[in-house]
C-alpha cells in the first residue's frame, strides 16, 4: 500500500509538470505497466483530481482544470526555488505584490521542513536580486510575525536598535508593512506600553506565547502611515508623464518600477511612484525622448531645476 501511495503521488508530481503525457512515456517514468498506470489514473479520479485520457497514437494523460485547484507536489529545489522567489516579489516594490506575496510565502514555509527553510534563508540572504532595494529579511522571521499578526497572538523576539544592545521584547502584533524597500511589524509593546515600529531586518527569533489578546485602536490613520511617522519617511508622490515613444521603448528601460499605459502606437502615460523625484527624473530621461510631465507640481519643478543645472554646466566659461 505504501508503495501504492508513493506512486500515486509521484503521478500526481508528474500530471503537474506537463501539460499532457504520452502514455507509455508516463508508465516508464513510474516503472510500471501501463495497465498498472490505468488503475493509477483512476486512483486519482476517484480522489477527485480530473485525470482526462486520449486514445490514439497521439493519445496520454493530462490534469485538466478543475473546480478546486490541487495540492502542488514540489520536491526539495523546486520548493526553495518557489519560496526564494515569492520572497523577491514580496520586496519587489510592484504596487499590490507586498501582501499577496506575503500571504502565499507564509503557506509554503509553514509547511517546508527546518533543513529547506534554513537553506531559503541562506540563499536569500547570499543572493543579490535587483527587485530587492532594501536589506533581507530571513523567510522564518517575516511568517512567523505576519502569522502572529493573523492569529491576534502575542509575540517575543529580540530586537537590536541603532547603537543598541539587543533586547528582548513582547508585543501585540498588529500589522506588517513594506515601505521603501524594508519590512516592519506595527505592534503594541508591553514593556513600553506604547506602539512601536520594529525593522524585521533587526529582529530575531520570533516565537508566540499562546496569549491571545483584544486588538487595540492604533493611534495612526493606518499602520503605513504609523511607520511613515515613526520611521521619518516621507510620503510618497505619484509622478505621471506623457511620453513620446512606444509602450515597448519605454518598458525596457523602466521596467518594474512603473506603470505603462500605452495611448498610440508612438505615445503612451508613465505612472511611478517614489519618495525620491530623482529617480522618476532619471528614468525619464533613459528613455531618451520627448516628455511632458502631467503631475504633481512637485515634479515639474524637479525637472526644471535639473534641467536648468544641466544647462548651467554647458556655458561655456566668461
Amino acid at each position: 500500500m505504501a508503495n501504492t501511495s508513493s506512486r500515486t503521488l509521484k503521478l500526481l508530481s508528474l500530471l503537474q509538470t506537463h501539460r499532457h503525457w504520452p502514455g507509455l512515456e508516463l508508465a516508464d517514468r513510474l516503472g510500471v505497466s501501463e495497465r498498472t498506470l490505468r488503475r493509477d489514473v483512476d486512483r486519482l479520479r476517484e480522489l477527485g483530481y480530473p485525470v482526462s485520457a486520449a486514445r490514439g497514437t497521439d493519445g496520454g494523460y493530462q490534469l485538466a482544470p478543475g473546480a478546486v485547484l490541487p495540492p502542488l507536489l514540489l520536491d526539495d529545489e523546486e520548493a526553495v526555488a518557489l519560496a526564494v522567489g515569492i520572497g523577491d516579489a514580496a520586496q519587489s516594490g510592484i504596487a499590490g505584490m507586498e501582501d499577496a506575496s506575503l500571504r502565499a510565502l507564509t503557506k509554503v514555509v509553514r509547511v517546508l521542513p527546518p533543513r529547506l527553510r534554513a537553506r531559503v534563508d541562506a540563499l536569500r540572504a547570499m543572493t543579490v536580486s535587483a527587485a530587492a532595494s532594501g536589506p533581507v529579511v530571513a523567510a522564518g522571521v517575516l511568517t512567523a510575525v505576519a502569522q502572529a499578526c493573523r492569529d491576534e497572538e502575542r509575540l517575543r523576539f529580540g530586537y537590536t536598535s541603532r547603537g543598541c544592545a539587543p533586547t528582548g521584547r513582547e508585543v501585540e502584533p498588529h500589522r506588517v508593512v513594506a515601505l521603501g524597500g524594508r519590512w516592519y511589524l506595527v505592534a503594541y509593546d508591553l514593556d513600553r506600553h506604547d506602539w512601536r515600529s520594529f525593522r524585521l531586518d533587526r529582529l530575531t527569533g520570533p516565537t508566540v506565547t499562546g496569549a491571545r489578546f483584544r486588538p487595540r485602536m492604533l493611534p495612526a490613520e493606518d499602520a503605513v502611515a504609523f511607520v511613515q511617522a515613526a520611521s521619518g519617511t516621507p510620503a510618497p508622490y505619484t509622478v505621471e508623464a506623457l511620453v513620446h515613444a512606444p509602450s515597448a521603448q519605454v518598458r525596457q528601460v523602466v521596467g518594474q518600477w512603473g506603470t505603462i499605459e500605452p495611448l498610440d502606437q508612438d505615445s503612451c502615460r508613465l505612472t511611478m511612484t517614489s519618495t525620491s523625484l530623482d529617480w522618476p527624473t532619471q528614468a525619464l530621461g533613459n528613455v531618451g525622448v520627448e516628455f511632458e510631465v502631467l503631475g504633481p507640481p512637485e515634479f515639474a519643478a524637479h525637472v526644471q531645476e535639473w534641467g536648468a543645472r544641466f544647462l548651467r554646466a554647458t556655458r561655456a566659461p566668461e
